[in-house]
């Protein structure tokens, strides 16, 4: 308060309210912020300088990513202004977009910070993960077709196909778009379903409206057969991933048994996980199951308050610097996180958001292993050892 007074009698003609930054212990851009997180704090300055006289328009910024939301903050009085970044990446045209009343054909920013700041950080060109144009304007140049309009078949309807399709409608082929199952996004709808990760669900929003701008013929619950591709000009297969096999000694009885579940259970099935669970790899999928298993259907994305107090979030106008002692509820199960190599798990995680998912793991008292072997698995568990490999040398 007494440097946005200073800053302000001094001449400034606008105050920008940026909340901290990575050094900071507490999330402050990651996507499990929620949105407009610390917009509160920007409200509560505002009001003060407000009751003493000093007009100077305050900004606010952090996880501000639709129109609806900035619109709502200037509407409710946090701030005079608002500020973005990321969302010009993912859709340079958004601020042209929200004037042409045309808000839901945004492509909205995710916060994932996969392309974007992990690659500030590693000395590489900033791009999106939503937007892979981002920075290579001139080296992807969407033209429409010359010649000849083909008819083309892309099969699969996860990003990679949504975005193939869109773009190849958008150049004037006649497209059709396959998926097996009965909605598009292929694993974005698992990702979407962890705590934390509901801006995924921003990109399907998108792409579904895509399809209808750009005229896409989609054929859900169909799995494109030889003869169902028969009379395309060109054929596009984007049908994903598979889950790698860790092929444990009793893993098969296991899952007979109902003990052994894959992500894919878990995630889109709601298969039911017991109070003790072990969780086979420490990936990205791996720490998104655990922060899965342990939110018990309550997402604190969702509640402010109650992310606020999980991470030890205080008003600084009562508290020094707005840090309190995080207060995480209790966990809803016992999680064992296990990976074989040695080392920090989830060392491939990004490099922004990696140590708050490792923290949040940390503050749920999830036991995390490093350098095992999966021995077996018995009715009574899963056997794992530290030898330098697996009893049956595998």
């Amino acid at each position: 308060l007494e440097l946005a007074r200073r800053v302000a009698r001094g001449g400034a003609t606008i105050i920008n309210t940026g909340i901290g930054w990575h050094e900071a212990r507490i999330p402050t851009i990651a996507t499990s912020v929620p949105r407009a997180g610390f917009a509160w704090v920007t409200g509560k300055l505002r009001a003060q300088l407000r009751a003493e006289g000093i007009n100077t328009p305050l900004v606010t910024s952090n996880r501000i990513n639709t129109p609806e939301v900035a619109e709502g903050l200037l509407a409710d009085g946090s701030a005079d202004m608002v500020s973005m970044a990321r969302p010009f990446l993912a859709d340079p045209a958004f601020v042209r977009k929200a004037r042409e009343g045309r808000a839901d054909e945004i492509n909205t920013c995710i916060a994932c910070n996969q392309a974007c700041l992990d690659h500030t950080f590693a000395q590489k060109i900033s791009t999106c993960l939503v937007n892979p144009r981002a920075a290579y304007e001139q080296e992807i140049v969407v033209r429409p077709v010359q010649g000849a309009r083909k008819r083309i078949a892309v099969v699969g309807a996860g990003p990679a196909g949504l975005a193939a399709a869109t773009t190849l409608a958008e150049r004037g082929h006649a497209v059709t778009l396959f998926e097996a199952a009965d909605e598009i996004g292929g694993q974005f709808n698992m990702a979407r379903r962890i705590p934390g990760k509901e801006e995924f669900a921003e990109t399907l929003r998108y792409f579904r409206r895509r399809l209808e701008v750009t005229g896409v013929e989609v054929r859900l619950g169909a799995r494109a057969g030889v003869d169902a591709l028969i009379g395309f000009d060109e054929v596009l297969l984007a049908t994903g991933v598979a889950a790698r096999d860790p092929r444990i000694p009793g893993q098969a009885e296991g899952m007979a048994r109902g003990q052994v579940l894959s992500y894919i259970d878990v995630l889109r099935h709601g298969a039911p996980v017991g109070a003790r669970a072990a969780i086979v790899g420490a990936g990205g999928i791996g720490f998104d199951v655990a922060e899965y298993l342990l939110e018990a259907g309550h997402s604190l994305t969702l509640d402010p308050a109650a992310w606020r107090r999980h991470w030890g979030v205080g008003d600084p106008a009562t508290v020094r610097a707005g840090l309190l002692r995080p207060a995480p509820e209790a966990p809803s199960r016992q999680l064992t996180l296990l990976q074989r190599k040695p080392g920090k798990l989830g060392a491939g995680l990004g490099k922004t958001t990696g140590w708050i998912h490792r923290a949040a793991l940390k503050m749920k008292r999830v036991d995390m292993l490093a350098g095992v072997n999966y021995e077996r698995i018995t009715p009574e568990g899963l056997w794992v050892s530290y030898s330098e490999q697996r009893a049956d040398a595998e």
